[in-house]
């Protein structure tokens, strides 16, 4: 909206650099373009604020498909006005001299002439589509048909309305048919998952069947290697025993050769003793044999002597005395103690 301002009885309009002004004064054309600045009369003039810059346009309708499916199409239509004569011409765009506000309503002229084109179009598409051709290719058809139909209708260039773009947002069924058709692949996805699922168990028992047989198998070498140790234990204790005992024979037979060839000594020593015993004795015995009676009285009274405690004095008679000098040898005569 022009800003229009008030001087003495004058008015000034200050317009956007998108908006076409176009001033008549007493039905002469005096000012035309784009963001204009002027002076001007309230009472003799005649305002026309065409806007050029791109509008968008929601819009939103209910159509039908050939197997009488409900559908909500969601679009949006950018447009321009290229011509603004044209359109101030065709259009009430005429602006209040004191306030600068329209008089009409000329863009929702506009809005209504291309929802209806579009809507138009999109019906007569639609109409002949089914609803699954609808919802999976139906943005496309819709959008190139709607483009089409609104670039061949007369009364857009003739109003000087250039159509920039079309977009086809959603074409959506009503929620009940959505939701039946969202089912299958909802079971689809559901048998993947599940199919996922008992797939991921399987690997999961083959992998426990794999760790189970490791581990069986496992034991299986363990019990073997355990039974090789046994054996081999065994065969090592045999061996053991069976150097040991031949360690206990060689230590046998060398202790019976040292205790034969003790034996052997000591008998040798005993018969070597024994002859000089006997030698000794048979010596003797010739030595008594040899001395007389009084020689052997001596000696067994000498060896009862020493076998006598001790006697500290003798007293003899003389006749004992002179016995016994007579016997040694020696004069007779005296006593002695």
């Amino acid at each position: 909206m022009a800003d229009i301002t008030r001087r003495f009885g004058w008015r000034h309009l200050r317009s956007a650099p998108t908006t076409h002004i176009r001033h008549h004064k007493r039905g002469r054309l005096v000012h035309d373009g784009l963001g204009l600045s002027f002076w001007y009369r309230s009472l003799s003039a005649a305002l026309s604020e065409v806007p050029v810059d791109d509008r968008e346009l929601a819009m939103a309708f209910h159509a039908r498909t050939s197997d009488f499916q409900d559908v909500a199409v969601q679009a949006t239509v950018t447009y321009r006005i290229s011509d603004p004569a044209e359109a101030a011409a065709r259009l009430d765009f005429s602006v209040d001299p004191d306030t600068g506000s329209w008089r009409g309503a000329p863009l929702e002229q506009i809005a209504t002439l291309l929802t209806e084109t579009a809507q138009q179009h999109a019906l007569a598409v639609l109409a002949r589509t089914p609803l699954a051709s609808a919802l999976v290719d139906g943005v496309a058809s819709v959008r190139e048909s709607v483009t089409a139909g609104l670039a061949a209708e007369p009364r857009l260039p003739a109003t000087g309305i250039e159509v920039v773009a079309v977009r086809v947002v959603a074409i959506r069924p009503e929620a009940e048919v959505e939701r039946a058709l969202r089912t299958p692949a909802r079971e689809q996805i559901q048998q993947e998952a599940d199919r996922a699922t008992y797939e991921r168990r399987a690997v999961a028992v083959e992998r426990e069947r794999a760790i189970a047989e490791n581990e069986l198998a496992s034991q299986i070498e363990l019990a073997r290697r355990e039974e090789q140790l046994i054996d081999q234990r065994g065969t090592n204790a045999r061996r053991e025993a069976e150097e040991k005992a031949a360690a206990d024979g060689i230590r046998t037979e060398t202790e019976a050769a040292r205790k034969v060839r003790l034996a052997g000594a000591d008998a040798e020593a005993a018969r070597e003793t024994g002859a000089a015993r006997a030698e000794v004795q048979a010596a003797w015995l010739r030595v008594h044999d040899e001395a007389g009676p009084d020689t052997l009285h001596a000696l067994a009274v000498t060896r009862l002597a020493e076998n006598l405690p001790r006697i500290e004095s003798i007293t003899l008679s003389p006749d004992v005395l002179t016995g016994l000098l007579s016997k040694l040898g020696r004069p007779e005569g005296g006593s002695g103690e």
